[in-house]
């Protein structure tokens, strides 16, 4: 049976108000937004509506019959024999540069004007299509940027733009997610196509790290909550030793320098490989290459052949430019809708300030719980301690522990000592209190401290002040309440920060001090967001998150995985393997073959069964602009 439940609202404004409980179907080990359901079933009816609604018919033209039947072309003028300049400068590197990109990269493939007549399906204009949303996220990311880091939250101009860069990155990972599915059922890799396939592939998972970056630089509670519950994954792996997620200042330069530099690059390989390999043929149409006898891999190593070479069947026009901006056209209107009618998200974080005032008791509790080192962030072990309390292992190489201690944290000094020595010369009793706990050995000062948090769960208070009953908890209780005091005032947070040097981007202290409190997490249940919840794919209120993160989210919930402590750095192996499988699929007999076992192709090259198709092993030469398209691969259908 399905269950639903409901988040607590949060109010902000929009002309439809995601920010409004978001609702929740519960079935067997899975669970998932309504936002992310409706999010997933409208990729998968616009993947059908590209399998299955008609493509605009145009001019086909035949294949040209001058060339030799079953060899090459015939030969055509060698587009870089006009780049060669003055015989005497053919030598230089610049020259041989410049010939050898016009033979691989003719403008006619660069800037094709005509394509293979199979290409005649809605499920290939989604490659122009995400590049299209990629554009309207990099350039809504300019205009974000112009404001500065805290600009969107503060001004509706800079909200709406905000709202902009969301909707565009979701249209963009979306219409990503639906242009990989059609490679997958084309076979896309085929006909040494297989780095085109991989360039993809990886240029997918870079932009799910982009997105995950974006995510964390948003200074708001999901954001926080991704960076404390993100980190553990990578603690485990060892990447958290330089890779801190809760540094706001390090996710935000790779958000808007590295990643983008790297997602555009792979970006940009992919589209010269889509040039310069053309588009893979239907599947099946080359199978006639393949010689009567032989052994099987020499008859594939000719269909191989077969499939790599020039189309030289019937071709229509493309106008890629064209096709291009409407695509730009389109992305950019329901953009500009979603974001003035939709908003987006921004929930406040939690504050220890805010902490101190609403969950005073909480608060107490964790400060003891640092003292005596109960506290996780007291005993987590590395990148900030020598503790054992979060140290995974799967393996011979504990990769945790082999990165060191890098962010190095004392949770008693870092969280109560040091910030009230800065208000002890003020306050007689707390400086008498400090020099006690000080001059006491580390034994007598655990003692205190675990006396104390045995009784505070019992505090009451009297006019905002905490009562606790009696303990030998000697001068706690007195740190306890000063420090509760500084909290509520602001101060905390401050010197939390303050303890960072520099331009206090840092959020790694104040981030785990309220971690450890229930408050923190309490509040992360009421919105759907913790791990037992499929938090990883969710975002605040109703709007949809990131539903793509569905497998890296199964590992925790399927046993003996989900029981395991070490379920992190299970989660991250299990989801690793599978990336490899799938960016090595051209390579895994099994896994390749699923297209033509399930053949999917025949809904996207249908029309190419009812027109004349002419093999690449046929007697044609190439359309003089080259081959065109967005990497597919397939098979042709039989009529």
């Amino acid at each position: 049976m399905m269950a639903l439940s409901s988040v607590v609202p949060v109010a902000a404004p929009s002309a439809l108000d995601l920010n409004s409980p978001g609702t929740y179907l519960h079935w067997s080990i899975f669970e998932i937004s309504v936002a992310n359901l409706v999010l997933i079933a409208v990729m998968v009816v616009i993947f059908a509506a590209a399998l299955l609604l008609p493509f605009p018919k145009g001019r086909v033209f035949p294949a040209d019959e001058s060339g030799p039947a079953g060899g090459e072309p015939t030969a055509t003028p060698d587009p870089a024999a006009g780049a060669v300049g003055d015989p005497e400068d053919a030598r230089m590197w610049t020259a041989r540069v410049r010939r050898g990109a016009l033979r691989v990269l003719p403008p006619g493939k660069l800037l094709p004007d005509r394509q293979p007549a199979y290409v005649a399906s809605w499920v290939y204009v989604f490659g122009v299509a995400t590049l299209a949303a990629l554009g309207l996220a990099i350039v809504s990311g300019f205009v974000i940027a112009l404001g500065g880091t805290d600009w969107w939250h503060i001004n509706p101009v800079g909200h709406f733009f905000n709202s902009v860069h969301l909707w565009s990155v979701e249209l963009f990972m979306a219409f990503m997610v639906i242009h990989l599915w059609g490679k997958f059922w084309m076979a896309a890799w085929r006909g040494r196509r297989a780095l085109t396939w991989m360039t993809g592939v990886i240029a997918f998972l870079a932009s799910i790290v982009e997105c995950f970056t974006g995510y964390l630089s948003q200074q708001n509670f999901d954001s926080q909550w991704i960076a404390t519950n993100g980190k553990d994954a990578f603690n485990a792996v060892g990447v958290g030793a330089f890779f801190n997620v809760m540094n706001v200042g390090q996710m935000l330069l790779w958000h808007v320098v590295l990643i983008p530099v790297i997602l555009v690059a792979l970006v940009g390989a992919h589209v010269l490989l889509v040039r310069v390999r053309g588009v893979s043929h239907p599947i099946g149409t080359d199978d006639a290459a393949a010689p009567a006898g032989g052994s099987w891999w020499r008859r594939r190593r000719a269909v191989s052949r077969a499939e790599a070479r020039a189309w030289r069947g019937p071709t229509r026009r493309y106008d890629l430019l064209k096709e291009g901006t409407v695509a730009a056209g389109i992305a950019t209107i329901l953009v500009v809708a979603m974001a003035g009618v939709l908003s987006s998200p921004d929930v406040p974080p939690v504050t220890v300030q805010t902490w101190g005032r609403l969950a005073p008791a909480d608060f107490l509790g964790t400060v003891a719980g640092e003292l005596d080192g109960s506290a996780l962030a007291a005993s987590y072990g590395p990148p900030y301690n020598n503790g054992t309390a979060a140290v995974q292992q799967v393996g011979p190489v504990n990769w945790q522990k082999l990165s060191g201690i890098t962010q190095p944290i004392d949770a008693a000094d870092a969280y109560v000592i040091n910030p009230l020595s800065t208000l002890a010369p003020a306050d007689p009793q707390l400086t008498a209190a400090l020099d006690r706990y000080r001059g006491a050995s580390a034994d007598q000062q655990q003692k205190w401290a675990a006396a104390y948090g045995d009784a505070v769960t019992k505090v009451h208070f009297v006019n905002g002040a905490p009562v606790v009953p009696a303990a030998a908890d000697g001068p706690v209780p007195v740190l306890a309440a000063s420090e509760l005091t500084m909290a509520r005032s602001g101060a905390l947070d401050s010197d939390l920060l303050a303890q960072r040097s520099f331009y206090g981007t840092n959020f790694t202290l104040p981030l785990l001090f309220i971690a450890d409190g229930a408050y923190y997490a309490q509040k992360a249940q009421d919105m759907h967001l913790t791990g037992s919840q499929w938090g990883v794919m969710n975002e605040t209120g109703g709007y949809p998150g990131q539903p793509w993160l569905w497998l890296y989210q199964l590992w925790y919930h399927v046993a003996p995985f989900s029981n395991s402590s070490s379920v992190d750095i299970w989660a991250v192996y299990l989801t690793g393997i599978a990336t490899l499988l799938l960016l090595l699929v051209p390579f895994i007999p099994g896994l390749r073959d699923i297209p033509r076992w399930i053949p999917v192709h025949r809904l996207i090259w249908r029309t190419a069964a009812r027109g004349p198709a002419r093999s690449s092993v046929g007697a044609a030469r190439p359309s003089p602009s080259g081959e065109v398209g967005d990497s597919p691969g397939g098979r042709l259908p039989a009529s």
